[in-house]
């Protein structure tokens, strides 16, 4: 793994740490690339159930390093797109956890994350337009279904930044807290990641396809998606754990 973006794994969950606070945590191409082989990994191993994605030095992420973009590099991964995963983000679930600013592509990142912990004190914008720019990382695709409409536009035409308690009003933000984010946040993934592993994967995959379904046919898709986890021996595992009052041991299968 690449020393801008480490990695560390602990009861089922993989934290990644863009790992460039001389540059607030900037994506390059080296970041893109680091957190793709992150989701890759997160994605592939088994013994993994959620990822967390941070910022070191306190500070999430403000964007793409514009230093690298007037060079000519682009932070992105082929297939992934900007930051190595926002056009393709894992099947497992992901949660930002956001220390400072989420700026920009810092932004976006946290908007491809399926779970945010703020900490208090923490800022979210997307200002590409201030500097005549477009905030093309998946900020203008995503953000309407999220927030709504009216509040998609004004944070993308005027640039202006909002708090994590107002990101919360909006439901942009699940938790906020008084602590580094890091810490709200490992304690959500402790929660997800008790959960079994199919179930989550499928769970995710349901929501996040259901916009693109019709009333006429989201029952069968549904089934197609929910179907094979109701078959599997881990939902066998989970209705006996349940009746014998014991944890679950989950196995994938």
């Amino acid at each position: 793994m690449s020393e801008t973006v480490l990695t560390s794994a602990a009861d089922g969950v993989l934290t990644i740490t863009i790992n460039r606070p001389e540059a607030r945590n900037a994506v390059n191409r080296a970041v893109a690339e680091g957190i793709s082989a992150a989701m890759d990994q997160l994605d592939s191993d088994s013994s993994l159930n959620v990822g967390i994605i941070t910022g070191a030095g306190g500070t999430f992420c403000s964007g793409m390093d514009l230093k690298a973009f007037l060079t000519g590099e682009l932070p992105t991964v082929k297939g992934k797109g900007f930051a190595g995963f926002v056009e393709a983000p894992p099947k497992k679930p992901l949660i930002g956890a956001v220390d400072g600013y989420a700026l920009a592509g810092g932004m976006e990142i946290a908007t491809a994350c399926d779970l945010i912990v703020a900490n208090d004190k923490a800022q979210f914008g997307i200002p590409e337009v201030k500097r005549s720019l477009v905030a093309a990382g998946g900020g203008l695709l995503a953000l309407t279904d999220m927030i709504g409409k009216r509040m998609a536009m004004e944070l993308a035409l005027t640039g202006d930044f909002v708090t994590a308690g107002r990101a919360y009003e909006m439901g942009f933000v699940n938790r906020v807290t008084d602590r580094p984010a890091i810490e709200g946040a490992l304690e959500l993934a402790k929660i997800v990641a008790a959960n079994g592993p199919l179930g989550l994967i499928a769970s995710k995959q349901i929501l996040n396809e259901r916009p693109d379904w019709t009333r006429e046919n989201m029952w069968t898709k549904q089934q197609e998606i929910a179907g094979p986890v109701l078959g599997s021996n881990d939902a066998r595992e989970g209705a006996g754990a349940f009746a014998q009052k014991r944890k679950p041991v989950w196995t994938g299968t």
